[in-house]
């Protein structure tokens, strides 16, 4: 059985792959099929050392980004997507695959119009509560559509599209708590924030809690994952900024995260804060308590969306971008940390708004079909 994973380009859509990936291995031995090659088709490998742990072989696929808007860019990214998708037909008619299983994106387009013209079929998953425009279109042809929120069911096909929830790799969606204050080097009993940037990093984010840490720092300890770009600023700012503090020590910074430091600083959170993609659901698996900061601007207004259907389910706070500011977060973390009855409440709905069998839940559709294909 041969199986080709697209899409990417950022952590939101390349980490859910590799859950999958995981969860085919194992329903693959679950049902005696003797063997399983997978693909990632993209213009970047992104993270080597995940595809090389799960015998994922890389195919390099150039795309170009579909902006809505003017700009000299769209020209040489249309060429791009030509070029991937002459690319992509060629590669996959070589590998010819029993199916593709694309995230959705830019990077996805090539790979999967390929597919379509072979004949090939398509899974793909929407993270969104609001469907990004790859994922619409390949919608109108996919075998099957897997959603992580309901709210997005209203996009697709009704007798092709399921509530998965979203796929999440076991080793972040863990938390570790025995140990995790050793391991980071954490006071006991004082609450841990733990801010997460994503992969690129939260600007927005990272500046005002810059501008909160003398006030923060007096009451709670803080892990900040900035974004590997933004470390070395962040690090050299915040060291100005805390030369005369005597809670320094209390302050974390790290440019990106490992599974295990995840876990860790998962383990050893209190209250996360985070934007709103991917990075929910991992919130969810760990039943932190979260405050959710979309961003102003994206996409179909995706990230408002989603941030606010998160918080519907009582699992957290939402604080829009612009009424972002350093009294605005730190009352936000005081009234959360300080409501022992909130505080629980939120826990709880962020549990239950996790489904870890959502990457099972894809792996099985995806070889149910590709058994089909393969006959």
């Amino acid at each position: 059985m041969k199986v080709v994973l697209t899409g990417g380009g950022t952590g939101g859509h390349f980490y859910p792959l590799i859950a999958v990936a995981e969860a085919l291995r194992e329903q693959v031995e679950k049902e005696h099929i003797p063997e399983l090659s997978m693909y990632y088709l993209a213009p970047e490998m992104y993270d080597e050392k995940l595809l090389f742990k799960y015998g994922i072989n890389f195919r390099s696929i150039p795309a170009g980004k579909l902006r809505i808007y003017a700009s000299i860019k769209n020209i040489t990214d249309m060429v791009s997507t030509a070029v991937g998708i002459v690319k992509a037909f060629f590669t996959l008619f070589f590998i010819y695959p029993d199916a593709v299983f694309s995230k959705g994106g830019y990077v996805s387009v090539p790979v999967v119009f390929a597919a379509r013209l072979l004949g090939i079929p398509v899974i793909i998953h929407e993270s969104d509560s609001h469907p990004g425009r790859a994922n619409m279109w390949a919608g109108k042809f996919a075998k099957r559509i897997a959603v992580s929120y309901p709210e997005a069911t209203t996009f697709f096909p009704s007798e092709r599209v399921a509530v998965t929830g979203q796929p999440v790799r076991r080793t972040v969606a863990k938390k570790t708590s025995h140990g995790s204050h050793q391991y980071l080097e954490l006071e006991d009993d004082i609450p841990v924030i733990f801010l997460l940037g994503g992969s690129q990093g939260a600007t927005k984010i990272n500046e005002i809690v810059l501008q909160s840490l003398d006030a923060l720092l007096s009451k709670y300890q803080i892990i900040h994952q900035v974004g590997t770009s933004h470390e070395a600023e962040i690090r050299q700012r915040s060291q100005a900024i805390l030369t005369d503090n005597e809670y320094r020590s209390r302050y974390k910074i790290f440019g990106f995260l490992d599974s295990l430091a995840m876990s860790m600083s998962a383990g050893a959170a209190d209250i996360v804060i985070s934007r709103a993609g991917s990075t929910l659901f991992e919130v969810a698996a760990w039943g932190v308590p979260s405050i959710i900061i979309p961003f102003a601007k994206s996409n179909g207004d995706h990230s408002r969306k989603n941030a606010f259907n998160y918080a519907r389910r009582g699992a957290a706070s939402v604080v829009e971008e612009q009424n972002l500011a350093p009294h605005v977060l730190e009352s936000e973390i005081d009234r959360i940390i300080g409501d022992k009855d909130l505080y629980k409440s939120m826990a709880e709905n962020a549990k239950n708004f996790f489904d870890p069998n959502a990457a099972n839940q894809i792996a099985q559709e995806i070889v149910e079909i590709a058994l089909t294909h393969e006959k």
